[in-house]
């Protein structure tokens, strides 16, 4: 039995805030107690004291890529997991833009295979496309099957419009959700880095607004149309954001996600980061952080997602057009959601979580993100004023402008299934 005494529980499923000690035994939570007043604690094999520190569900993040097959030389899942246990996350879904490519039941399954070898639970997504091309759908039923928990083809944007018509028919009548990468090509001359006043100074063009705007603006007409549910990832521009909250208030099955880089950044931190800072969609105006936060703020944007994207070293070294696009995020995720968002008082702690936890889980319809008696015991334990530095990466990648700074949030433990997968000490 592993006993954690005196943390102060914060489950945003349940609402549940306040002083507990939690009782885990054979992988699931037996009991959630008032400190004091029960003899069970006194029996435990093993003690954590949490004093002082916030217990709360294990993290879940929709959208990482851990590279893993084909480019393994930028991470694998093992090492993409470990960089999630240290970010407090138990729950992540890998995304698609693989060699070969998730698009067929045997490459899921090896993928889940290995996943289960982690130590947390690493879920896969199905493309929504054969090869990612945009010309033919997938079996999903076959995907399913294998274990896909969505569908999307990450990295381009499907732009066959009656393609993703029938693909959200398809995807409504089996109960899943499209999760799809807002850009049309058409509109980028460079892409990762917006189309503005950076942009001039680099001597390019950029990506534009618009190049999201018109996806996002194409896609809720069609999720209104098939009553199909999608997600826009890694929201950019506030008019994404504004388009999303009227389409709310119509009832239209729309979500969608913020990263933590979009919600931090503008695009002022290319001219400091160079590659570092260049990511699809890009870093865009300060007024378009502040619209994400809003939107975080008032339930538009559903669940925080890191986009977790490592790259070699070498590969980030190239000039800013040659770049490839994208950061690492899993470690820094809770650290900057705590800086950004609750510490200037956007947003309450508890909040934070449920767009961390139960807010992605809820869309996606995983079992995941909320801490009762009788689940499976997935937590996370930290101290939200204690400050680290962010010095290393567990991660093959270091692709972060994030890297060496002093952010708040410890970590202390993960923990999955019962089993502390990551501890501060060790």
């Amino acid at each position: 039995m592993l006993l954690i005494r005196g943390g102060y529980l914060m489950d945003p499923a349940s609402g549940t805030e306040g002083k507990r000690d939690i009782v885990i035994r054979d992988g699931r939570v037996e009991a959630i107690l008032t400190p004091g007043k029960d003899t069970m604690t006194t029996k435990a094999d093993r003690v954590i004291d949490a004093s002082g520190m916030v217990v709360a569900p294990g993290l879940v993040d929709c959208h990482v890529h851990f590279r893993d097959p084909g480019f393994t030389y930028k991470e694998d899942i093992y090492t993409g997991a470990m960089a999630a246990k240290r970010g407090g996350f138990t729950t992540v879904v890998m995304m698609g833009n693989t060699n070969p490519h998730m698009d067929n039941p045997e490459i899921i399954r090896e993928a889940v295979k290995k996943g289960m070898d982690t130590g947390i639970n690493v879920l896969c997504c199905g493309n929504v496309t054969k090869g990612m091309l945009g010309k033919e759908i997938v079996d999903m039923d076959a995907l399913i099957n294998a274990g896909a928990v969505l569908f999307t083809d990450d990295g381009v944007p499907v732009m066959d419009e009656e393609l993703m018509k029938e693909a959200l028919n398809m995807a409504r009548k089996r109960g899943m959700v499209i999760s799809l990468h807002e850009e049309d090509p058409k509109y980028i001359s460079n892409n990762g880095i917006n189309a503005g006043a950076v942009a001039d100074k680099l001597g390019i063009k950029g990506s534009p607004r618009d190049a999201e705007i018109s996806m996002v603006k194409r896609d809720i007409a069609l999720a209104e149309e098939t009553g199909g549910a999608i997600v826009v990832q890694h929201i950019s521009a506030a008019e994404s954001v504004e388009l999303i909250r009227q389409a709310r208030k119509n009832w239209i099955r729309v979500f969608a996600e913020a990263t933590p880089h979009h919600f931090t950044l503008t695009e002022e931190a290319v001219l400091e980061h160079g590659s570092l800072a260049k990511m699809n969609p890009p870093l865009r105006l300060e007024s378009d952080r502040q619209a994400i936060i809003e939107g975080i703020r008032d339930g538009t944007i559903e669940m925080i997602a890191t986009d977790h994207a490592p790259h070699s070293k070498e590969e980030k070294e190239r000039e800013i057009t040659k770049a490839p696009s994208g950061i690492t995020g899993l470690e820094t995720s809770l650290a900057l959601g705590i800086r950004e968002l609750v510490n200037p008082g956007h947003i309450s702690l508890m909040t934070l979580l449920e767009r961390m936890t139960c807010g992605p889980a809820d869309v996606y319809g995983l079992d995941a993100g909320h801490l009762w008696e009788g689940d499976r015991a997935d937590l996370v334990i930290f101290n939200p004023k204690e400050e680290w530095v962010f010095g290393s990466s567990v991660s093959k990648a270091s692709n972060t402008p994030f890297l060496g700074q002093k952010l708040p949030g410890k970590i202390h433990y993960t923990i999955c299934g019962g089993e502390i997968v990551y501890s501060s000490k060790s």
